[in-house]
């Protein structure tokens, strides 16, 4: 099967639809599938049900989903600094279900490994377990919590051959292994795609199994979320001292 499609929109062509699922890879601004992203924009598909953990930020990752209206519902951890998520869930026209992170990347490795539901103890007494059921296992208390199954998973990777084997680069695994499980649809863009043979069997994280389609996404711009510097010191020279 020829996996590797020659941009984002020709991978992304036919596995869209309104109101569909999206598992999303990524941690902040790290390992988000930023080409399939912007992919899904230009479609104009709504409706979106986006299971991530995060939504980046206004105008970065799928918070440019959120600028246009795409997205209908959230199923993350954490709202962070995007202050057009915020906004549009305080004004109710966003529909956010909280979930923590890591019941979220256990509830995408569960789908992924056919698992309809756990039992856990994050989250019990809190809003989290609102409307779920509970059941006690030696005299605890645990939430039934179910696994995730997308429509489709969008993840970035660092490199993948041409039978859609990927390594991922160091924390930009996070949240991109699990989402990339979780479908039957999972489209991967890469910084690099090799041979297949080239890559050392040990240090696959995703057999290619779980990918139908690759992209080159190359070359990326490296985005910072949080800045943060200080006034540089003023030395004698610089303060009119005499040297």
């Amino acid at each position: 099967m020829q996996k590797v499609y020659p941009s984002a929109e020709a991978a992304l062509e036919g596995l869209l639809h309104d109101g569909m699922t999206i598992a999303s890879g990524g941690f902040g601004l790290c390992g988000i599938p930023e080409r399939l992203i912007d992919a899904i924009q230009a479609a104009g598909t709504k409706g979106l049900v986006c299971v991530s953990n995060n939504a980046g930020i206004d105008g970065v990752g799928l918070g440019k989903l959120l600028r246009t209206r795409q997205v209908a519902k959230m199923i993350s951890s954490y709202v962070g600094e995007n202050k057009e998520f915020e906004r549009q869930y305080l004004s109710g026209e966003l529909e956010v279900e909280f979930c923590p992170q890591g019941t979220l990347a256990e509830r995408l490795r569960a789908g992924g490994a056919g698992i309809p539901g756990f039992y856990t103890k994050t989250g019990v007494g809190t809003l989290v377990a609102e409307g779920k059921e509970l059941k006690e296992f030696d005299g605890e208390t645990y939430v039934l919590e179910r696994g995730i199954r997308a429509d489709l998973s969008i993840v970035k990777g660092w490199k993948a051959d041409e039978a859609g084997n990927l390594i991922f680069r160091k924390t930009a695994r996070n949240f991109n292994q699990p989402a990339a499980t979780a479908s039957y649809n999972t489209v991967a863009e890469v910084e690099e795609i090799v041979p297949v043979g080239s890559l050392d069997p040990d240090a696959i994280h995703v057999p290619g199994i779980y990918i139908k389609r690759i992209v080159l996404g190359a070359p990326y711009d490296k985005h910072i979320e949080f800045r943060t510097t200080r006034a540089r010191e003023a030395t004698p020279a610089a303060a009119g001292s005499e040297v």
